[in-house]
This record gives structure tokens, C-alpha cells and sequence, in this order.
């Protein structure tokens, strides 16, 4: 009896703890020895995690670990406000940027500050979907079904929240809003008076909802390849697509060398991405995971990639590797495709990627444009522009986010939109739309550039330009490589 009594004792006090323990929950930072990666030992830093509530409209949620760089100014008088960074995704990690500090020009200001969002990969928990990686694998070898991929990407998807759900892990804990919180609980934990946020196209939607919801201690944003919140991705990403491989063409003939060249080049490729449409592209590689060979039937939808697959430092051998294409070179191509073959991915932040996606994205489509966009255009007929399908979404069952989310904001804090002229992804009228919403804004167009020019390591103008916007934000910057970039040379041979 004594032993029953002392249990309950025990289990009422340890009920009475947790209960008060996540009643009275405040975020905390925990400094930590072992880091994600190796930094150099030159650089001074401080790492660690940051502890706040998964589901933060529980007070009974568990508590989640959000790893945290610290980077101190190479200055040795540095300003007050430091920069808040973190990528883009969702589902992208932040982190190994750290190992990188030496390349990044705002540390020789200021102090830097590396935040990985919720649920990717160095975070915990971290949302990862294997079962999905493995599935798209598969399905780029020969004796893949392709009329079973969806059934197979669905089934991927329900194994992979299931497996989440017994874990313990809520699922509507990982979208922006709470990357948002995270971040501006970081900002009061460590006590900072005003912070300046450099984001990178999905965490855009991550500075519109700080500047929204919390914009008191906010000096300055950058967003270099804005997606705005008021944006239906998914409607719009093939015309978008298409729009920027025209351009680009359009400009190829424009340029007397490249037009000699290539001539027709525009047409020519658009032809052939219809004729594919209809009489596939048949190629032959080596599988590079055994000794068999493995055969590709592709279509414009698959050939669009030649575009898709280039960085802003390819953009000038486009043209070229286009009418490689054209004239059946096909060299370029079977090493893209045997690259697909070597390994599977490992579906890392997949699951956060599915739960801001469901959660923020999908809801607000319609679904009949998603339909009719994906047969619309002969070149491409049959490319979904959907990130994932709404039969996935329904699977992945998180709740939809208010209305609110799916709006435009406004604000007169200093803003930088940076944009690259080709880029598909986030278009130039995107930033263009914002910029009359966002009254203290600046807008920077990098001709023949494409998505997220601040990370262009080839030519660090873009960054340039960020810092010195972030050294004086009334001010739209004019760094003079900026005006040294023009359009593309184009390779001819």
C-alpha cells in the first residue's frame, strides 16, 4: 500500500511538472561544443541550439532543437545590428554555409548570424522522407512502370508520415509562421536591439512574415529571388519556365555572333521540344551502378532541363548546348542522365518540405489551372506545375494556414529585392509586384543571371551589393560591378 501511495505520489508530481514545465515554457539558447560542421579556426563563433515548442499553439507540445551560428565580425569596431541568414527550400538546411565564413563579405561589418529552419536536416528532429527519394530513383530506370510512379509517390508519402506521426513528431508544427517565431524568439533570447535579415527565395516568405508580424526590432531585409506570399507558386511555374528559356533565346538572336550561329535557334528548339512531345527521344547510357545499360525515353517536358539544370555561371553555353541537342549531339546529355543513376537521395528535409507546401501552397490553388497548365503548352505538355500533387497533400493531412497567409503585405521598413534576369523560379514581376507594397524598397535586376544571385560565387556582386545596402539601407546601392554585368556572351564553339 505504501509503495501504491508513493507511485502516485510520484506520478502526480511528475504530471504537475511537465504540466508546468510547458504552461511556463520560454525559448532558450544552449550553447553546444559539438557543431555540424568543421569551422576554420580562424573564425570566432559561438554555437548552439535553440529550444522552443514544436506546435506552438500547444502548451503541452514537445520541445524541438534549432541549431544556431553565431559568427563574430572580422571588424574590430563592428556594427550593432547584425545580419540573420537562413536558405531557402523549404526543406533546404542553412548549415553547412558555416564552414564558408571566410567568402562571406557582411562579417567584415558586422556579426552573421546561421539559422537552420525547423525540421531540415541538422535540426531535431529533422523531417526526412527516404521512402520518397528511393521512389523517384527507381522510377528513372527502364524497367520502372511510369503509369505506377503516383500510386508509388503516395504510398511513399503515407509511409513516411506515419513513420513521422510514431515517432512523436507533429507535423503541423513546420511551416512559416513558426520558422518566423523561431527566429524572433532567437532574436530576444540573445537579447539583440535590432538585427538586419538577409533571405534567399522560400525564406523570403520567412522576412514577409517577421516584417509583418514582429517588425520592431528590424533595421533592414534583403530577399534576393522573392516569392511573395500572394503568389500561387504552383499555377504559374511553366509559363514562368517558358518565359525565361524564350528570353534567353530571344536575346541569343538578338546578339549578331550567337543568331550566326544559331540561327532560329528560338523556334528550332521549341519545335523539337513538341516533336519529342509526341516521338520520345530514345537514349542509351552506361548505368554507372553495375555493368548493364540503361535506356531514357524523353519528352520536351524531360528536354526542358538542358534550361533548368544550368547556373547563372552555364547560362552562357545555353544557346550552344541547345543546338548540341538539335544537331543530336547528345554528349552532354547522357552524363546528366547517367548522374541521375549513381545513388539515391536520401529525402532530406523532404518532410518539412511536404508540410509547408500542404499547409500554405496547395490550399490556395485551383486546381483546375494546375490541370489545365500542365497540357497547355505543346512544347512541355504534360509538366505539372505542381511541387506536389493535391492527392499527396490529402495524404500528408496538415492543417491549412488562415487566409491571411496568401496575401501581400505592406511595410516601410528598408528593403532590397534582388533578382537574376532568367530566373524561372521566382520572375523579376514578382519583386516588381512587391516593391509597391514595400515603401522603402529597392529593386536590382543582375542581367543574365539567374536564381538567387547572392549566392553566385562566381561573381559576388550580388553579395556586394547586400552588404552595402545593409551598411546604408536608405540608399538603393550601386556597387560599380553591378554596372560592369551585361548580357550574356554567348559560347558559339
Amino acid at each position: 500500500m505504501k509503495r501504491l501511495l508513493h507511485l502516485i505520489i510520484t506520478l502526480l508530481i511528475s504530471s504537475y511538472c511537465l504540466g508546468q514545465h510547458k504552461a511556463d515554457f520560454e525559448p532558450v539558447f544552449r550553447k553546444s561544443t559539438e557543431t555540424t560542421h568543421k569551422i576554420d579556426k580562424t573564425q570566432t563563433y559561438t554555437f548552439g541550439y535553440l529550444e522552443v515548442l514544436e506546435n506552438r499553439q500547444s502548451p503541452t507540445s514537445n520541445t524541438i532543437k534549432i541549431p544556431v551560428y553565431i559568427f563574430k565580425s572580422r571588424s574590430k569596431n563592428p556594427q550593432k545590428d547584425p545580419i540573420i541568414y537562413t536558405v531557402g527550400g523549404p526543406g533546404a538546411t542553412t548549415m553547412p554555409s558555416a564552414q564558408y565564413m571566410k567568402y562571406y563579405q557582411y562579417l567584415d561589418d558586422r556579426d552573421f548570424i546561421l539559422v537552420e529552419q525547423r525540421g531540415n536536416y541538422y535540426a531535431k528532429p529533422h523531417l526526412d522522407c527516404p521512402e520518397w527519394a528511393k521512389v523517384l530513383y527507381e522510377s528513372r530506370f527502364p524497367d520502372f512502370d511510369p503509369k505506377s510512379l503516383d500510386a508509388r509517390l503516395q504510398e511513399a508519402a503515407k509511409t513516411c508520415r506515419e513513420r513521422l506521426h510514431k515517432n512523436g513528431i507533429d507535423l503541423n508544427g513546420y511551416h512559416t509562421n513558426a520558422i518566423a517565431a523561431d527566429i524572433n524568439d532567437l532574436v530576444n533570447v540573445l537579447a539583440i536591439e535590432t538585427y538586419n535579415l538577409l533571405t534567399i527565395s522560400y525564406s523570403t516568405k520567412i522576412a514577409q512574415v517577421l516584417l509583418r508580424d514582429y517588425p520592431t526590432r528590424i533595421r533592414s531585409v534583403v530577399m534576393d529571388s522573392p516569392l511573395p506570399l500572394e503568389v500561387n507558386y504552383d499555377e504559374e511555374s511553366v509559363q514562368n519556365l517558358l518565359q525565361a528559356v524564350n528570353q534567353l533565346l530571344i536575346d541569343c538572336e538578338a546578339d549578331d555572333t550567337c543568331n550566326q550561329a544559331f540561327p532560329n535557334i528560338r523556334q528550332r528548339f521549341f519545335n523539337y521540344l513538341q516533336d519529342k512531345t509526341t516521338n520520345p527521344l530514345v537514349v542509351t547510357v552506361d548505368n554507372p551502378q553495375n555493368d548493364s545499360l540503361a535506356t531514357f525515353y524523353l519528352k520536351g517536358k524531360d528536354l526542358i532541363t538542358i534550361f533548368t539544370s544550368a547556373s547563372t555561371e552555364e547560362v552562357a553555353n545555353i544557346p550552344f548546348e541547345i543546338n548540341k541537342l538539335l544537331e543530336n549531339d547528345l554528349t552532354s546529355l547522357k552524363q546528366q542522365l547517367s548522374s541521375l543513376l549513381t545513388a539515391p537521395g536520401d529525402g532530406a528535409g523532404l518532410g518539412m518540405r511536404l508540410s509547408v507546401w500542404c499547409a500554405e501552397e496547395n490550399p490556395f490553388n485551383t486546381q483546375a489551372t494546375i490541370l489545365s497548365e500542365t497540357f497547355k503548352y505543346p512544347a512541355v505538355e504534360g509538366l505539372s506545375p505542381a511541387v506536389f500533387d493535391d492527392e499527396i497533400c490529402q495524404i500528408w493531412g496538415v492543417k491549412r494556414v488562415a487566409a491571411i497567409e496568401n496575401q501581400p503585405i505592406q511595410s516601410d521598413i528598408p528593403v532590397l529585392l534582388i533578382s537574376g534576369e532568367y530566373d524561372n523560379e521566382t520572375p523579376v514581376k514578382w519583386a516588381d509586384a512587391m516593391s509597391h507594397n514595400l515603401t522603402r524598397s529597392y529593386h536590382l535586376i543582375f542581367k543574365g543571371w539567374k536564381h538567387t544571385p547572392t549566392t553566385n560565387w562566381g561573381n559576388p556582386c550580388a553579395m556586394q551589393a547586400a552588404n552595402d545596402f545593409f551598411n546604408n539601407p536608405d540608399q538603393k546601392p550601386t556597387p560599380d560591378c553591378f554596372n560592369e554585368i551585361k548580357s550574356p556572351q554567348f559560347k558559339t564553339k
